[in-house]
């Protein structure tokens, strides 16, 4: 089960976009759809006014949707929860989330979120994969989670799920925070690719590659018209590169290779 949310969690749209991804890739259908009038303030997130082709008013309220894709090429499916960070009645909206979790038998909970950092462009994204109990970290692998601060409803679900004995990791992405405009599609690759190599997968890209580096591109252009940018984003080059350790720099190249390989196979 895949869990992403607009909002707070949402830094450049890169963790919804990698939940659209995910919907667009495979064919999917709607299993769920939680009524609005009770986690979401309209004040804070107003309904949304439309015309439809037939020239009659609409409105899309917003709330969150659960997916159901089937994917018989892996050896389970996979469960899509996309949606605006609700406004208040998180313990019901979260044990509500988890109810559904447990009736479709899931297994394990993946929560991707996307946050700015101090970080250029020109590298590659950086994501972080963390449990939030050092028994879940050391058996999927992850970095035991030692945040401390305001959370949003990715950690309350992370916490919920911990209770419930559902294994949850979460995957966050770091976008250079001068660059945050969306949609972000080299850290939605980033956290795609993420979730390739946690559950050792191999997932479409379609044209997020392509879309990456038009996007790396436009950055580019952005900084050879703002010098002190552009010194800004040089200081960040050689800041990253010096604590980057050769060994995160072989691991990289091998989690590369292993890519590779599932793609091959699948073709």
């Amino acid at each position: 089960m895949v869990f992403a949310f607009g909002g707070w969690n949402d830094a450049g749209e890169a963790a919804t976009g990698t939940a659209s991804h995910l919907l667009n890739t495979w064919g999917n259908s709607l299993i769920a759809r939680f009524d609005p009038e009770d986690f979401y303030d309209f004040q804070v997130n107003r309904p949304f006014v439309f015309v439809d082709d037939s020239k009659v008013r609409q409105i899309n309220w917003p709330t969150t949707e659960v997916f159901g894709i089937l994917t018989p090429q892996f050896p389970f499916d996979i469960v899509v929860v996309k949606g605006l960070e609700p406004s208040m009645k998180w313990k019901t909206f979260s044990n509500d989330l988890l109810d559904l979790a447990d009736d479709l038998e899931v297994s394990k909970i993946l929560t991707v979120g996307s946050l700015l950092a101090d970080t250029p462009h020109t590298r590659p994204i950086s994501v972080s994969g963390s449990g939030s109990h050092p028994d879940i970290a050391k058996r999927l692998g992850v970095e035991v989670s030692r945040y401390e601060g305001p959370t949003g409803i990715l950690g309350i679900l992370q916490e919920a799920a911990q209770r419930r004995g559902i294994d949850a990791i979460s995957l966050w992405a770091a976008l250079p925070h001068y660059a945050s405009t969306p949609p972000s599609p080299k850290a939605t690759l980033a956290l795609i690719n993420a979730l390739e190599d946690f559950l050792n997968i191999s997932i479409p890209l379609g044209d997020l590659q392509e879309q990456s580096k038009a996007w790396e591109s436009a950055v580019d252009e952005m900084a050879r018209e703002d010098t002190e940018l552009a010194e800004y984003i040089r200081q960040l080059e050689s800041s990253k590169d010096e604590t980057e350790l050769p060994e995160a720099t072989g691991e990289s190249i091998a989690r590369e290779f292993e890519r590779y390989l599932r793609r091959r196979n699948i073709e």
